[in-house]
């Protein structure tokens, strides 16, 4: 209401605006001066004006006053209000909080700092306090753009990775599609030939038939007509046109030779349509046929070894326990596996307590070598119960009951309960990623991450020769 009424008081009463340069004439009243120089008498009470308003001074105090109503009314129009400012008080005790509780966390007053409450905690003035806090949330300020900038970075390079796996898995999706699009044109392409050799056996056989079935029309077809022939005859009973009417037209064939029967000299052909093997075996044949087109193939890959208790066969391609021996024992030559050639095996006396870790000489290695790129080889462990593949110093092994991941002579069990057959290994350089695999089915059974700091590597394999087991291992060759 106050403030009102100080809004009246600083209008003009002839343009109805807070006074602009306000002017006070004699006889007390107030106006703007360019409105009091348009008049010859007091706008309000009449009273002629007999001095110019122009030569009237200035009302400082009105003027001062009016430009702050001014000032106020553009703060009212922008939503602003003057409001003096008025310090908080203790709501408990109602005086100046001018410390700051370090214990509490809570702004104080002098009494809160002697009261119960706050008694052994640690107080400062509030400008202190504010100083120190507002020091610790700069640096706090600092350190979260710092760690906004290093998750910025990280976002960054993750969706650089996310960009990498899309485009990754568009490139592998489109080679995906053009090698299936080989075997597909490659499947089509001998089905083609498969089904155009059987429409020539098919298109051969019918000739053949066709033809015999023209001669045996034919024959019928006579032997129809001379039935009629003959019949007609019968019936003449005068034997002299008897004789006439059958000998009439007939060449000098004699009537035995007429009467010889024909269907013995006639003969139906048969076929048999038949693919050979494709016909009962055609999925194994095109997949025999597709090994030999395929690329790339499973490494073949030849062993080499040092040991001398180990042996390899002179294919390259399987390992042996070398046999035991003993000086009374002269049959030796016994032990060998049928096929190989006895020289390549050299009896030695084993040692019982000889280790049989990856870490020894008793290994077989790859004669091929990989730096780079991408590998897979199979090998046949058929139905030993222990074996050691992979590179030196990551390989997978089996015992005979369990699997286990060797790593630099530590062994990790695996989950793994299958009893492959075939053991499938990848090898892949660029990513460091050695994996295991059901070769039958291509179950995966363990991946590693192989230090290949060290190139290039070979492929490791092992047996144990503690006691010898005959059976090889054999590296598949396709």
């Amino acid at each position: 209401m106050a403030s009102l009424l100080c809004f009246e008081d600083l209008t003009c009463s002839v343009c109805l605006t807070i006074f602009t340069d306000p002017v006070t004439l004699p006889c007390g009243h107030s106006f703007c001066r360019q409105c009091a120089t348009e008049v010859h008498s007091c706008p309000q009470c009449r009273e002629a004006l007999s001095t110019e308003a122009k030569c009237l001074p200035t009302s400082i105090i009105l003027k001062s006053l009016a430009e702050k109503a001014r000032e106020a009314e553009k703060m009212k129009e922008e939503g602003g209000s003057e409001k003096p400012e008025v310090p908080d008080l203790c709501p408990e005790h109602e005086e100046k909080l001018k410390l700051f509780c370090l214990t509490e966390q809570e702004l104080a007053c002098i009494i809160c700092r002697d009261g119960d409450r706050h008694e052994g905690h640690k107080f400062k003035p509030i400008k202190e306090a504010a100083a120190s806090l507002r020091k610790e949330l700069e640096t706090f300020v600092q350190h979260v753009l710092d760690d906004i900038h290093a998750i910025e970075s990280l976002a960054n390079t993750q969706r650089e990775e996310i960009t990498k796996t899309k485009e990754k898995s568009e490139q592998l999706i489109t080679q995906i599609r053009s090698q299936f699009e080989e075997m597909h044109q490659f499947l089509q392409r001998r089905e083609d030939e498969i089904k155009n050799e059987l429409k020539h056996k098919e298109e051969d056989g019918i000739e053949k038939m066709s033809h015999s079935l023209n001669a045996i029309e034919t024959t019928l077809s006579e032997r129809k007509e001379m039935e009629v022939k003959a019949t007609s005859v019968l019936k003449i009973s005068d034997s002299e046109k008897f004789l006439k009417s059958w000998t009439e037209g007939k060449s000098m064939m004699t009537t035995k030779s007429l009467f010889r029967p024909r269907a013995k000299e006639l003969q139906v052909v048969s076929t048999s349509l038949s693919l050979g093997p494709y016909e009962s075996h055609l999925q194994f044949f095109m997949w025999k046929e597709m090994l030999q087109v395929i690329q790339p193939r499973a490494e073949q890959l030849s062993l080499r070894s040092n040991s001398t208790v180990l042996s390899v066969s002179d294919d390259g391609r399987s390992l042996f326990s070398a046999p035991q021996y003993a000086p009374q024992y002269k049959q030796a030559a016994s032990f060998y596996p049928s096929g190989y050639r006895s020289s390549s095996y050299q009896p030695v006396m084993v040692d019982p307590d000889y280790p049989t870790s990856s870490s020894s000489t008793n290994y077989a290695s790859s004669v091929t070598e990989f730096t780079s790129g991408q590998h897979y080889w199979e090998v046949e462990v058929g139905s030993r119960d222990y074996w050691e593949l992979g590179l030196q110093d990551n390989s997978l092994r089996y015992d005979g009951k369990k699997y286990y991941a060797l790593h630099q002579n530590k062994s990790r069990p695996l989950a793994f309960k299958g009893r492959p057959r075939k053991i499938g290994v990848y090898l892949n350089c660029s990513s460091k990623k050695l994996s295991f695999y059901d070769a039958d089915n291509m179950k995966h059974i363990h991946t590693v991450s192989p230090d290949l700091t060290f190139m290039p590597v070979s492929a490791y394999f092992n047996i144990r020769h503690k006691e010898p087991d005959h059976n090889p291992i054999t590296v598949c060759w396709y």
